[in-house]
Order: C-alpha cells, then structure tokens, then sequence
C-alpha cells in the first residue's frame, strides 16, 4: 500500500509543482518586461528547445522501457503457467501410487502462486503466499525424486525432473522481475525537467497579459499524466494498468487439475 501513495504523492507533487512553475515563469517574464523593454535574449529560444527536447527523449525513453518490462512480465506469466502445466502431466510417469499426493501439492502450489500476485499491493500477504509456494516448492522436489528412483526406468527422471526444475526456476524468474525496475534518480530526474519546462513554458505564455488556463492546465495535465502512465506500467500489480488479466492463464491450468 505504502508504495501506491508513493506514487500518488509523486504525480500529485508533480502536477503542483508544474502548475507554479508556470506561474513562477509568467510573473518573471512580466516582472523583466517592465525592466527590459527589449524582451528575452535571442538565446532563449534554443535553451526552450534544448529543455523540451530532453524532456521529449526522457519520456520516450522511459515509457518505452515501462511498456517492454511490462510485456515481458505478462510473458512470464505464460511461461510459468506452461511449465507447471508440463510438470503436472509428466506426474503420470511415475508410480500409480505416487501421483496422487504429488497432485495435490501440485493444486496447493498453483493456489499459493495466485495468492501470491493476488494479494498486493498488500504486500505481507504476498510475502506469505509466495514462502508457502517456495515450501511447496522444496516438498515436490523431494517427493519427485524419491518416487522417480522408485521407477522402474529412468524416463521418470529424465523427464519429471528437468520439468521441474523449470517450474522452480521461474519463480526466481518472476519474483526478479517483479523487483526490476529503473533507478530512483530517472523518475526524480524526469520531474525535475518537466518542473523546468514548466518554467520555460510560463515565461513563454507570458507575452499578453491575460491568463489561458486552457493552456496553464492542459500543459501541467497532460505531462502529468504521461508521467503516471509510466510508472503505472512500472509498477502493473498497484494501479489502474494491470497484468492482473494475465494471471487467468494460471487459474486456466488449476482448473484443469482436477
């Protein structure tokens, strides 16, 4: 929870703080028309440019990795539900006698993976859910390797098992994933160049007189929004864009254990 008011404090702070900079840039432009009747230095213009350039190539930057991360985290949703999948069926190679424990922890683990990702941004809960899957985890392990060398060939080892072992491995996998995201210092680096455009793009709006709050709030909105959009992708399980949707394909596989 702590990190969604992040998140809504940051672009609520954000959009503020752009709203007074445009203020801040308007009321210098009128203060130096009154003491420099020749207006802005001819450079000013290629410093705007430079400032809204940088801006420009900085969202881009970020939104394109926000949107490429979040792609990938869907695809190792599908992956993980794959490899469960594989492992469950190749249970039928081994021992009669052995399979129907080894499913039922198979149902529990997939149940303990949903948990999981389902319980944030509660983030305690997700703590526990996925300590009982890596339990689970380490209990089919052992069970599986104790009922292949029960087998009479070795097809039970050499197939249940590699098939575990990527079930385990992405979950390391998915839990990384999760936990990868850019630098701190990108996302206050990126306010900090639309807080100075801000000032730039006041100081520009400041020819007339009169006030367009049209453009005051459209402006602060818009690359507000731009920045939300971005860490909503960052971070897909707290706001309103979700990988939540992506998970039914893990409830596909645990109805189909029956």
């Amino acid at each position: 929870m702590g990190s969604v008011v992040l998140i809504v404090t940051f672009v609520g702070l954000l959009w503020f703080g752009m709203l007074a900079m445009l203020e801040a840039g308007r009321r210098l432009r009128l203060g130096q028309r009154g003491r420099h009747a020749e207006g802005a230095g001819p450079g000013l213009g290629a410093v705007e440019g430079a400032v809204f350039a940088l801006l420009g190539l900085l969202i881009a930057f970020t939104f394109s990795g926000a949107a490429s991360r979040f792609d990938a985290r869907r695809q190792l949703i599908v992956e993980e539900a794959n490899d469960i999948g594989t492992a469950y069926l190749r249970l039928d190679l081994l021992p009669p006698a052995s399979q129907p424990p080894l499913r039922e922890k198979f149902r529990q683990y997939v149940d303990a993976r949903l948990a999981t990702y389902r319980a944030f941004p509660d983030l305690e809960s997700a703590l526990a859910g996925h300590a009982r899957a890596l339990a689970l985890q380490n209990e089919i392990w052992r069970d599986a390797v104790a009922a292949s060398q029960q087998s009479p060939t070795a097809t039970a080892s050499m197939l249940l098992l590699p098939a575990l072992n990527a079930m385990i491995d992405i979950t390391t996998t998915r839990t990384k994933a999760v936990q990868m995201h850019p630098p701190p210092v990108i996302f206050f680096l990126l306010g900090g160049i639309a807080l100075a455009s801000s000032l730039f793009a006041g100081y520009g709006m400041a020819e007339g007189s009169a006030r367009s709050w049209l453009h005051v709030l459209g402006f602060a909105t818009i690359l507000t929004l731009c920045v939300y959009v971005i860490l909503d992708l960052e971070y897909p399980r707290l706001g309103v864009i979700r990988v939540d949707p992506s998970d039914q394909v893990l409830a596909d596989v645990r109805d189909g254990m029956k």
